[in-house]
């Protein structure tokens, strides 16, 4: 047992794990927006399609948030960017709590998403800067481990506290929130990489990034497995009460996905290591279009509990995977822009999963829309396995290119 901790855990650098707590006590609190549909709807009286432009709309902030924030943590720092992110977005979650009027919550969650989805890219660069590549997968996993342990705890404690009163979810999110930018303020030194005298200068910037066509066609195809993920935050829930099951009900069965991952998502590393990453993130997509296909004859909380099963076991493989094949792909100098567009996808697919998603289960009903997300994710594999080769000489290309400028750094 020590030596497999060691060998999932050990030798990671000091600044990781300050990263890595500061992840599980946000996760732990990250309530609101997990039960945001349900709020609207069951608390506030709006409509399904209501519910789901709100939620919409934090996609919107996001997509700001992301592109911005990853600009900045090239130009400020991963730091200060992180720090504006942080207390703006606690400072915003309680007025989100507080806003009662639809044009108020409106506001609220579209500034919320800007500045909360702000931090990603910069979180992202930052543990790259700090991590070693052979050490990335393992470091990713473990983070996303943390995420997601952060996330069964909070999907069970808000399923409960919703019951007593909907504020504390707000309230509980802003702090925890809070605590993560002391953090930040404390503990996390800057890791932004400085320009040596012997590095020639990245040409662009947003531009060169957006120009890359292997990254293009990988953000392309992680937009689409995002569509699909990201309706257990919108149509799942409403798909469950109406299948007459209660919210409490609906966090008890989501947070079967983040037991299953905190259970194995740490045994993740060894199953992938040496594999094709396009492979893995091939299954992945399977795994995860059937599970959300399957909700489709999905009636009981037993039956809901094995679809998520089955896509968490495809989230668990795809995540790690990922964040390797972001990380091999970007530059040094852009990683910040290059992140603010991988976290644009989750954006996007935050704005658009919710209304594309209310709009097919209020049209066509669950069967369209759940065997849609299985086509989805069937496309996206394969389109996975056919732009993997390219990925792969690209991410091998920018690697020769790092050891030589590190070669004639050291030489001036």
């Amino acid at each position: 047992m020590r030596g497999w901790l060691r060998q999932a855990a050990g030798g990671l650098p000091r600044q990781f794990w300050f990263l890595w707590a500061g992840t599980l006590i946000n996760r732990v609190g990250s309530f609101a927006v997990l039960f945001l549909s349900i709020y609207l709807t069951s608390e506030r009286g709006f409509s399904q399609s209501q519910a789901g432009l709100i939620l919409g709309l934090y996609g919107v902030g996001g997509a700001i948030g992301t592109l911005g924030g990853g600009v900045l943590a090239d130009r400020w720092g991963r730091r200060p960017t992180m720090l504006i992110a942080q207390f703006g977005a606690a400072a915003l979650m309680l007025a989100l709590g507080l806003a009662r009027t639809y044009p108020q919550i409106a506001v609220a969650t579209l500034l919320l998403g800007l500045f909360a989805e702000a931090v990603r890219p910069a979180f992202s660069a930052m543990m790259i800067d700090v991590v070693p590549e052979r050490d990335r997968v393992r470091a990713f996993s473990l983070n996303y481990w943390a995420i997601n342990l952060g996330f069964a705890l909070a999907a069970i404690i808000a399923g409960f506290a919703a019951k007593v009163d909907y504020l504390l979810l707000f309230a509980g999110d802003a702090a925890t929130t809070l605590i993560t930018a002391i953090i930040t303020a404390i503990f996390l030194a800057e890791t932004r990489p400085a320009r040596s005298p012997g590095r020639r200068v990245e040409p662009g910037g947003l531009g060169t990034a957006l120009r890359d066509g292997n990254y293009a066609v990988y953000l392309l195809l992680s937009f689409i497995s995002v569509l699909v993920i990201l309706q257990h935050l919108s149509t799942l829930p409403i798909s469950m009460l109406a299948d007459g099951h209660t919210a409490a009900t609906y966090g008890t069965v989501i947070a079967v996905n983040g037991v299953l991952i905190v259970v194995g998502q740490l045994f993740v590393p060894k199953l992938i290591e040496g594999r094709d990453s396009a492979k893995v993130l091939a299954v992945a997509a399977l795994l995860v279009g059937s599970g959300f296909g399957l909700v489709a004859v999905a009636e009981t909380p037993i039956m809901y509990a094995l679809t998520v099963i089955i896509w968490t076991l495809g989230e668990m493989l795809q995540s790690p995977s990922n964040a390797a094949t972001v990380a091999a792909l970007s530059p040094p100098a852009l990683r910040g822009r290059y992140q603010g567009l991988n976290s644009l996808s989750w954006s996007a697919g935050t704005a658009l999963a919710p209304i594309l998603g209310g709009l097919v289960l209020q049209g066509a009903g669950d069967a369209v829309l759940w065997s849609g997300c299985f086509v989805l994710c069937a496309l996206v594999a394969v389109g996975q396995l056919w732009a993997g080769p390219a990925r792969a000489r690209r991410a091998m290309r920018l690697r020769l290119a790092q050891e030589e400028e590190r070669e004639r750094a050291a030489a001036v």
